[in-house]
């Protein structure tokens, strides 16, 4: 296996500071991932615009966007199309026109290859999903073949968890955590809804 396919842990590492062009309200705009201190974000690699899996899964971010935004997380979806080939995807699609959230561009897959998502021999990312806190720390990510399509309500879930976790330090969540849930304490039992 090739050495991109192995990215080292970035939980706790800094999102990485560069500017990348995206196309977001029928503009297009300069998009730095680290400039988003004092909100959560979210990194929702893909592979390519006009293709299969893709539109699905940003449909579907699209529509949960607002409640992304009631907590407080932009979403930035990002893959190595330019910026025109995410206006002309945004104008002939009626799914990726739902979007409101910034299209990012990474025509060279510089922000690919700081997160280990860059394919070398395609010039595609894998499909990769990084939430990062208020302080610009990655606190999760997950990365898939690009057949597999990820679930918008999971990563709601893991969001959630993290933001829990991070107001509450002392307690932790449990597999399949929903908000409302049981939660853990370290070295003690179960100690019950918060």
């Amino acid at each position: 296996m090739t050495e991109h396919l192995h990215p080292t842990s970035f939980v706790g590492t800094q999102v990485p500071n560069m500017v990348l062009e995206a196309f977001h309200n029928n503009d297009t705009v300069k998009i730095n991932p680290a400039d988003y201190k004092g909100k959560w974000s979210i990194l929702f690699f893909y592979p390519a615009d006009f293709t299969f899996v893709c539109p699905t899964e940003l449909e579907e971010m699209a529509e949960m966007y607002e409640t992304f935004q009631k907590l407080n997380t932009e979403i930035l979806s990002v893959s190595t199309d330019t910026v025109f080939v995410h206006k002309a995807w945004y104008d002939n699609s009626e799914a990726i026109g739902k979007i409101k959230f910034p299209m990012v561009a990474d025509p060279t897959g510089k922000l690919c290859k700081a997160l280990s998502t860059y394919i070398p021999e395609e010039g595609l990312s894998l499909r990769a999903t990084f939430i990062v806190d208020p302080e610009g720390i990655i606190k999760a990510y997950e990365m898939h073949d690009n057949s597999i399509g990820r679930n918008a309500k999971e990563l709601l879930r893991k969001l959630q968890a993290a933001q829990f976790v991070a107001e509450h330090g002392d307690k932790v969540c449990p597999a399949s955590w929903q908000p409302g849930s049981d939660v853990l304490e370290p070295g003690l039992d179960l100690v019950g809804r918060l």
